[in-house]
């Protein structure tokens, strides 16, 4: 039973860790499949979650740090767009300049409004996404093996977890079973054929755009207002980097890509608990190896078990129109 109860806890922990994950790996998916290298996701869920953070702190209400991050992550999103689409610009170069900027203004602004080192005041239950109970969660908590798996791993979240779970299914639909998810696959595939078709390639890439910055701001909003209580410098940790890596062994696809983000989810949250335990032989295992984990994984399978990987044809070539 007590491996259970640990089992339990790990999973619960992973679906918590997943969610950013899932949300910006999404995101990258939906950019990547118009044709746009999106690099600056890491970015842009920093900066959606100190808007959300420091408005949540201020007003008092996640809605509107809701908003607020969605609002940040789209002006990224859209600038991005109009380097990469408009000016035919280098994809990676406008993502990573995206990424440092990022990376330097949030804690600075911070540090100017708040005056507490680069962070944002804590937040209140008030003030964050806080977790939900769901019916009977309480009636069954003391069911065996149905307790525990209904009250601590389906019971529990925060909305945006809930919102994350509708979320791969909605962008799997609209990819494979709508014309305008037809359409976004094919302009990532071939941009002249859909010009010639008479559809803009432009106009695809910029909703493809809208798309990701959305999500990305869920994901940054619910770092700071769900999963935390406000904004830390360098909260997203290479989460966008992570969800990169995620989408690529999902070979582009939302279930196997939310099934990376779940394996990187559980390694992460497995690093968690091995923190002090102590090996035969070996001892207490140093707290910056179990850090390093959820990277270390990356690397191991990007190098050895991706396989071959056929991104879309037309990923991070600017179009431009036969005259």
């Amino acid at each position: 039973m007590e491996f259970f109860a640990d089992l339990v806890l790990l999973v619960d922990s992973t679906l918590r860790i997943a969610t950013p994950l899932i949300l910006t790996a999404l995101a990258g998916l939906v950019a990547e499949r118009a044709g746009i290298v999106d690099i600056g996701l890491e970015g842009k869920i920093l900066a959606s979650a100190f808007a959300a953070g420091a408005t949540a702190a201020v007003t008092g209400s996640p809605w509107l740090g809701l908003i607020a991050g969605i609002m940040s992550s789209l002006a990224l999103s859209m600038l991005h767009a109009y380097v990469s689409i408009s000016q035919r610009g280098n994809q990676i170069v406008s993502g990573m300049a995206i990424n440092i900027a990022v990376a330097g203004a949030a804690p600075t602004l911070a540090n100017f409004w708040f005056k507490k080192g680069g962070q944002t005041p804590l937040l209140n239950d008030e003030s964050r996404f806080s977790a939900l109970e769901l019916p009977f969660s309480d009636f069954l908590a003391d069911t065996p093996f149905v307790g525990p798996l209904y009250s601590d791993i389906i019971s529990g979240h925060n909305l945006i977890t809930y919102l994350t779970v509708l979320a791969v299914p909605a962008v799997a639909w609209m990819l494979y079973r709508t014309r305008f998810g037809l359409r976004l696959r094919a302009v990532g595939e071939n941009p002249s054929a859909v010009d010639t078709a008479g559809i803009s390639v432009s106009a695809l890439r910029y909703q493809a755009m809208i798309i990701a910055g959305i999500l990305c701001g869920f994901a940054g909003t619910v770092l700071s207002t769900g999963l935390g209580a406000g904004f830390i410098r360098d909260m997203s940790a290479g989460k966008g980097y992570l969800a990169l890596a995620a989408m690529i062994f999902g070979k582009w696809k939302p279930v196997p890509t939310l099934l990376a983000c779940l394996l990187f989810g559980f390694v992460d949250a497995l690093q968690g608990r091995l923190q002090g335990i102590e090996l035969p032989l070996i001892g207490e295992i140093p707290v910056q190896f179990t850090i390093m984990l959820p990277y270390i994984l990356t690397v191991i399978i990007l190098a050895g078990f991706v396989g071959r990987i056929q991104a879309p044809r037309a990923s991070g070539i600017p179009y431009e129109k036969d005259h």
